[in-house]
């Protein structure tokens, strides 16, 4: 349970674009799709950075977290 709910972080992720931007939301999706507009490519590579940092921070969180409940994967 724990893996598959890791794995929907980077489809959050990736629908924080599409809900932000239809709702007129601020945060990174609506940044990232006005960057995009404006082709400010130095934007564009920082939320792709902050991205990639939050998806590492998630996957190493699940890890641990799946270690912590079956110590058994810790191999």
């Amino acid at each position: 349970v724990t893996t598959v709910a890791g794995l929907h972080a980077g489809n959050m992720l990736g629908g924080a674009v599409v809900v932000e931007t239809v709702f007129s939301w601020p945060g990174l999706g609506r940044l990232m799709m006005t960057a995009l507009v404006n082709r400010d490519f130095s934007l564009i590579m920082g939320v792709f950075l902050v991205s990639a940092v939050i998806m590492i921070v998630t996957n190493l969180l699940v890890d641990w977290i799946t270690t912590l409940l079956d110590p058994r994967t810790a191999r």
